[in-house]
């Protein structure tokens, strides 16, 4: 009797292998790498980057494509440290894409307020590229991008196209020398914010940085009028599974890697002492 063939069904959690497409050193110690993983995902997702023998690291896409994704990688740990050594050609494990991102369909209409400092702005590149995409489709874009020196500037091939297409705003917070195709000002975005004249008119703003900044930010729209529901905000704390397993990124009951990473503000405004 003739057995029926079973499906194979793929492990959606077993990371399979990418080719680097492109590696892009952005400063001293960030890198940009394309590589070939053709997948459908929102911006603000993150997918897990990996290589036998070293560990595993949970990377945001920085892009909006259907034919590949790019990873920005802040050298820190002996993950990102290996895969700086990587180039062209080079084989990555991914596995992802995981969590859950901006909701840029439910935000259609409206005027965009894109604020971020440092490697946070990784994230936020995914929504610029996104609406880049599907421009018709929101109104007004602002951007207001913080570093610490103009070393620290990350994309700044984009930020010379930004600058010709959305109002750009670059802080960095010494030594603001160099020349770029856009206004670099000294000073904390957050100073750069309290002087602007944004209003809460038809908008959404969407914050990533480091969690202080991110904290002030929140405070001056608060009194520039914002509503806790106008502001989204990347919340990536300790997403070591991607899976809801582990509970390292848990915040009072919701897992980072499955709940948010981002958040509305109005949903996690009270977990500011965790």
């Amino acid at each position: 009797m003739k057995q029926k063939a079973v499906a194979k069904t793929e492990n959606p959690f077993v990371p399979k292998p990418y080719k680097i497409l492109e590696f892009y050193r952005e400063t001293p110690d960030t890198f940009t790498i394309t590589i070939n993983m053709a997948v459908q995902h929102a911006p603000g997702q993150f997918v897990q980057v990996s290589l036998p023998g070293i560990g595993e690291s949970p990377i945001s896409i920085c892009s909006d494509s259907r034919e590949h994704i790019k990873l920005n990688i802040r050298e820190v740990g002996n993950v990102t440290r290996a895969l700086a050594n990587l180039k062209k050609g080079d084989t990555v494990l991914v596995r992802g894409p995981y969590g859950k991102g901006y909701p840029m369909e439910s935000l259609k209409g409206n005027s965009l307020l894109i604020i971020g400092g440092g490697c946070g702005v990784a994230p936020l590149k995914g929504i610029i590229d996104y609406v880049e995409n599907h421009r018709s489709e929101y109104k007004d874009v602002q951007l207001y991008l913080g570093y610490r020196t103009p070393d620290d500037i990350i994309f700044k091939r984009e930020l010379d196209e930004w600058v010709k297409k959305y109002h750009l705003n670059v802080t960095v917070d010494k030594e603001a020398h160099g020349q770029f195709c856009y206004d670099v000002k000294e000073g904390f975005i957050t100073d750069a914010l309290k002087k602007s004249d944004i209003t809460n008119e038809n908008k959404v703003v969407f914050v990533c940085g480091p969690p202080v900044m991110m904290k002030y930010v929140i405070q001056i729209l608060k009194d520039k009028g914002f509503n806790d529901d106008q502001i989204f905000i990347s919340a990536e704390r300790l997403m070591y599974c991607a899976v809801g397993v582990c509970c390292h990124c848990m915040i009072r009951g919701k897992f980072c890697c499955m709940d948010g990473p981002v958040f509305r503000y109005d949903e996690v405004k009270d977990f500011k002492n965790d």
